[in-house]
């Protein structure tokens, strides 16, 4: 009895040093890292917004050694206050917001796409709309309240002297296909997510007018993560040369990465000012 007594003891004490070296080592092991996040203005849907960025985010994944999540929001406005909650550690969304993001949440831009950023107002291809006009008094269609291409389009119908209801979709497919359906006559949207409609969309749309070029989507560094500045920009780099990189850019027509130039984010004052209003 007192031998049983003594083994069980023994077997106890044992289990129990065995649990303390498993504890040492847990506390001992580096602790997992934090995963980048990684905010994409909603210029689409959240479906397309994950697979247009994988690539970038399995690259980043690789080049930084730890996990890249990305996320959006429901819409432009959303994601302007996310974003100056610090929600996003890079944010990527168009000049007017990455402006705000600078002036107002100490974001540091790093870099923005080679092709130019335009504003497009669309029609049916068979649609009687000729010019400015002939949308006086008719429904319109935006992305958001925030968004650049409905910001700019609003300034397009005021100094064009067209009042029209605007109402506000989530995605540019949706414009076009809103547009096609009758509901309504014209819609908002940038040249690049029309690019990026199904042919058979694109096919029956046609352009009432297209702005100069603007601030298109500009890659913003939240302040936190300026440690890393360096070293991811030197993987978008990196990822502009790889053949996931330049397989990315042709099938979206960004035309690569370039620097930001000077005052270029300083034009986007008036809209990033409207933002702001919004938002309060």
């Amino acid at each position: 009895m007192f031998l049983f007594s003594a083994l069980r003891s023994l077997l106890l004490s044992v289990a129990l040093l065995q649990s303390v070296a498993l504890l040492a080592q847990t506390s001992l092991a580096p602790p997992a890292p934090i995963a980048l996040r990684l905010g994409v203005a909603p210029h689409t849907s959240a479906r397309v917004i994950l697979e247009m960025y994988q690539p970038l985010r399995v690259y980043l994944e690789k080049s930084l050694d730890r996990p890249v999540e990305v996320s959006t929001a429901p819409d432009f406005t959303e994601f302007a206050r996310r974003m100056l909650h610090q929600d996003y550690d890079i944010a990527i969304t168009t000049g007017h917001q990455a402006r705000l993001a600078q002036t107002d949440a100490a974001y540091v831009p790093l870099i923005t796409y080679g092709a130019d950023f335009r504003a497009v107002a669309l029609v049916a291809d068979d649609s009687p709309v000729k010019r400015a006009k002939d949308l006086h008094g008719k429904p319109v269609l935006g992305l958001s309240p925030t968004s650049l291409v409905t910001l700019w389009g609003q300034h397009w119908l005021k100094n064009n002297g067209i009042h029209s209801p605007l109402r506000y979709v989530s995605a540019s497919d949706s414009v076009a296909r809103i547009v096609l359906s009758g509901e309504a006559i014209a819609g908002f949207t940038s040249l690049a997510n029309y690019q990026s409609l199904p042919r058979d969309l694109q096919t029956k749309m046609r352009f009432l007018v297209i702005s100069e070029p603007l601030a298109g989507r500009v890659y913003m560094l939240n302040q936190r993560q300026l440690a890393l500045k360096s070293k991811i920009e030197a993987a978008l780099t990196d990822f502009a040369a790889s053949p996931a990189g330049q397989a990315y850019f042709a099938k979206y027509k960004l035309d690569g990465y370039r620097s930001l130039r000077a005052h270029e984010l300083e034009a986007m004052d008036p809209y990033a000012a409207e933002v702001r209003q919004s938002l309060q």
